[in-house]
């Protein structure tokens, strides 16, 4: 298990790597596990970094964690990605002045794009890739292409981007609850290293 970042350490500790897996030999395109294993301790050293990633983990809040279990575990289920898309739309409506139940309804699946395109963007666990619809066309395409969503382009500034930038907001504040332990126990571990 390497621990670059909180969130590389969320992803690594979901994951259990079976024995035997680093001896795998790839031959002509065809992978060969050699039942043989040497005298390594890398498998209990992972589990034993895991424990302590996967208790920081258990002790946060539930709405947090299923966020941190979206953004960054392993396997994701629908479920997973569901309740997750449900606290963020929670949060952007309490966090939103008053509006319409259309503007509403549509603003579920506009929350529901900003999630995908802010997990895109924090991939790989280093924050490196561009957002993939920046631009209001791409956005109101893929929503069209997703869900059947049509969002009307003119007055976007006005009616659309604040809403935008909220979902974002709550993303980055969800994200930043669901690492600051997970970055703690990796200082924590690092000083006694």
């Amino acid at each position: 298990m390497r621990i670059n970042s909180a969130r590389q350490a969320w992803h690594d500790c979901t994951y259990n790597p079976a024995p035997g897996q680093s001896s795998d030999v790839v031959q002509l395109g065809v992978v060969v596990q050699s039942t043989e294993r040497g005298p390594t301790a890398n498998h209990a050293m992972h589990s034993a970094l895991a424990g302590h990633i996967q208790s920081a983990i258990s002790r946060l809040h539930p709405q947090v964690r299923v966020f941190g279990e979206y953004m960054y575990a392993a396997s994701r289920s629908d479920d997973i990605r569901e309740a997750a898309e449900e606290v963020v739309f929670g949060l952007v409506v309490s966090k939103s002045k008053r509006m319409t139940a259309a503007k509403r309804e549509k603003l579920e699946y506009v929350v529901k794009g900003v999630m995908k395109r802010y997990r895109y963007m924090h991939q790989g666990g280093q924050s490196a890739n561009a957002d993939p619809m920046i631009k209001p066309e791409s956005f109101r395409t893929w929503l069209v292409a997703e869900y059947g969503i049509r969002i009307e382009s003119f007055n976007w500034e006005r009616d659309w981007e604040p809403g935008i930038r909220l979902a974002f907001d709550c993303c980055e504040d969800l994200d930043r609850m669901a690492l600051s332990p997970i970055g703690a126990v990796i200082y924590q571990m690092k000083e006694a290293a």
